[in-house]
């Protein structure tokens, strides 16, 4: 007997090896009928032994009930946490994951030594490692050009968050078994790549016309029917959002959305079935862009309503459901649902100073990721009873320009640049509080 002892939890183990009980008397104790006391709940369920009726004394919503009426379905045990696993010694813009060669490989955007950097996993090591890097242009230059942009970064330093870079972007594309990498960067062109797997290395293969691609923000990869594209969004004043298209041998340019908008990113999503783009632009609200098939290009259809100086937009589907991230510097940052003809508003976010609203899925959980160049990142996870984003963790990430998932050896890792510190390797923790 255990009576009258003012107990508000019970050891996990604690009938461990006692097979031939046949009698507990648990009562006159208080109960905290929390995720410690789950094993209980789930003993009771499955013993033969005689156990007297106990009650919960806590929580609100489980006072008084029967211990023995609760279910394990109603507690809650699991949760989830994002842990620092690494970090690289470098600053970074943009961050993304590609399969290859059956393996899976990062590669980060290093704007200040003009680099795309290779990651892979190291299984041995257990951590990520460099592999091997792109080098956008000659050493002396470099240091040229960062001290120049440092000089402007004192006087100027929000205007230093859109110029002051060289490499800005390194996207991966995989077609036909044939890895090629798009290196945008703000001076010295843009170019694109080819790894060479006899000779272990890349190859520049093309050129990218700087007459209409000069100061590239952001490129998307994606392919409709057979056909392969990007979409590189050009945010100087002279500049046009340009769509290029695979033909066999290399990336031709397909069709300029619009000029002179200054766009800041480029989403592509698919909503209902059929392919659209999103633009983000310094001087108008987003713009949504239409496949169609008979032209093979393109069609405005409208722009998003009450979201000026939208800085990028990012999308995630929940079921069937399509959803948007707004990501606004300054002002509120913006949930929004596709309603059958418009976007429709669901939630807003404060966000000063944030330049990336990041939706992620990692598993079964859906997350939104809000960075902010003045205080913490901070990580939602969807409630799917309330059907919203609920706040949940912070992270201190300095100046975070983009967030990735990466799944590798039954794990999952959050990479995070940054554009002022460390980049940052989380890993994904998912934690059994009834354990």
């Amino acid at each position: 007997s255990l009576a009258n002892n003012n107990l508000q939890s019970l050891p996990k183990d604690i009938f461990k090896g006692l097979d031939s009980l046949t009698n507990v008397d648990l009562r006159g104790n208080a109960f905290n009928c929390d995720c410690k006391l789950k094993w209980l709940v789930e003993w009771l369920g499955s013993t033969n032994a005689t156990v007297e009726d106990i009650y919960c004394e806590s929580p609100p919503e489980y006072k008084k009930r029967k211990i023995n009426s609760l279910s394990p379905k109603e507690f809650d045990c699991i949760i989830t946490e994002f842990e620092v696993y690494q970090s690289l010694p470098y600053q970074s813009l943009s961050v993304d994951t590609f399969s290859y060669m059956n393996d899976e490989h990062v590669v980060i955007a290093q704007p200040f030594t003009g680099k795309c950097i290779f990651l892979e996993w190291d299984h041995v090591e257990v951590m990520f490692r460099n592999y091997d890097n792109i080098t956008g242009m000659n050493t002396a230059r470099q240091t040229m050009l960062q001290q120049l942009f440092q000089k402007v970064m004192l006087t100027l330093s929000f205007t230093f968050v859109f110029i002051g870079t060289s490499t800005v972007v390194c996207k991966p594309i995989v077609i036909e078994s044939q890895l090629y990498v798009i290196v945008a960067q703000l001076f010295g062109g843009s170019h694109i790549y080819k790894r060479d797997i006899f000779a272990n290395k890349f190859i520049k293969i093309q050129d990218i016309e700087i007459l209409k691609i000069r100061k590239p923000n952001d490129i998307e990869t994606f392919r409709i029917a057979e056909d392969w594209y990007f979409v590189v969004a050009d945010s100087s004043k002279a500049g046009f959002t340009t769509v290029y298209k695979w033909n066999g041998n290399g990336f031709y340019s397909h069709q300029s959305l619009h000029a002179w908008y200054r766009d800041t990113d480029v989403e592509y999503l698919e909503i209902s079935g059929k392919p659209h783009l999103i633009l983000s632009s310094s001087s108008q609200r987003p713009v949504i862009y239409q496949w169609n098939k008979g032209t093979n290009e393109f069609v405005k259809r409208f722009d998003i309503q009450d979201m000026e100086d939208a800085y990028a937009v990012k999308h995630f589907k929940v079921k069937e459901d399509v959803y948007i991230c707004l990501t606004r510097f300054i002002g509120d940052s913006k949930v929004m649902k596709w309603g059958g003809s418009a976007f429709l508003d669901l939630q807003r976010m404060p966000s000063r100073g944030s330049m990336v609203f990041q939706p992620l899925q990692i598993s079964n959980y859906q997350y939104a990721i809000l960075g902010s160049d003045y205080s913490f990142t901070q990580v939602y996870y969807w409630d799917a009873e309330k059907a919203k984003f609920v706040k949940f963790q912070e992270l201190n990430v300095q100046a975070p320009r983009s967030f990735i998932h990466v799944s590798i050896d039954k794990r999952d890792f959050l990479f995070a640049s940054s554009f002022k510190g460390t980049t940052l390797i989380y890993k994904h923790v998912i934690v059994d509080l009834s354990a």
